[in-house]
């Protein structure tokens, strides 16, 4: 892989050839996404983590949860916009784009979630999900009831938390390692 086409600033390649099941997983990508995400390749020199990667982040946003899909691609965003993640910000970005089909409301997310027209239960899930990120030994049991006055159950404070959680993980990941989005995304669902 040359230096242009490298998912990262490292030079980590990928394993070559890819075993048989990663291999079918990238063609879904393509066949789903149009692309394979630069964030699966950059994983992909040690199988093991990108299977460990791509099982926390499918359990996370894809698994069955009282948050919807479009919710948790709402967290991942506010929380990679508070943490300035370029990659995760437009690829989940294009995400909020694309299940809300409301470009405005991707865009207004990245820059600043409370210019966005959130109901009640939206906004206190990123009101929670940016305190975690910004202050999170501070979240006290009224931060946590504020959610459940909304709607939300124990459960569902579970998800938010481990979905903020993850992204604070992965943003400083993708951050460290200059991690480039796929051009793809830059255009999807505008």
């Amino acid at each position: 892989m040359t230096e242009q086409n490298r998912p990262t600033a490292l030079d980590l390649p990928m394993v070559d050839p890819l075993p048989p099941e990663t291999q079918k997983y990238f063609d879904i990508c393509v066949e789903k996404l149009g692309m394979v995400p630069n964030v699966l390749k950059a994983n992909a020199f040690d199988i093991d983590k990108l299977n460990a990667f791509t099982a926390m982040y499918n359990d996370l946003m894809l698994a069955p949860s009282g948050l919807s899909k479009l919710e948790r691609e709402m967290i991942a965003v506010v929380v990679s916009s508070i943490n300035r993640c370029f990659y995760c910000l437009v690829a989940h970005g294009a995400a909020v784009r694309q299940l809300s089909g409301d470009p405005r409301l991707g865009e207004m997310l990245v820059m600043n979630y409370r210019v966005a027209p959130l109901d009640a239960r939206q906004r206190a899930m990123l009101d929670f999900a940016a305190k975690m990120t910004t202050a999170s030994a501070e979240i006290e049991e009224p931060d946590r009831q504020r959610l459940r006055d909304v709607g939300f159950s124990d459960r569902d404070i579970w998800d938010i938390a481990n979905v903020a959680g993850f992204f604070n993980m992965s943003n400083r990941v993708a951050s460290a390692t200059a991690m480039v989005p796929n051009d793809e995304y830059h255009a999807q669902h505008r």
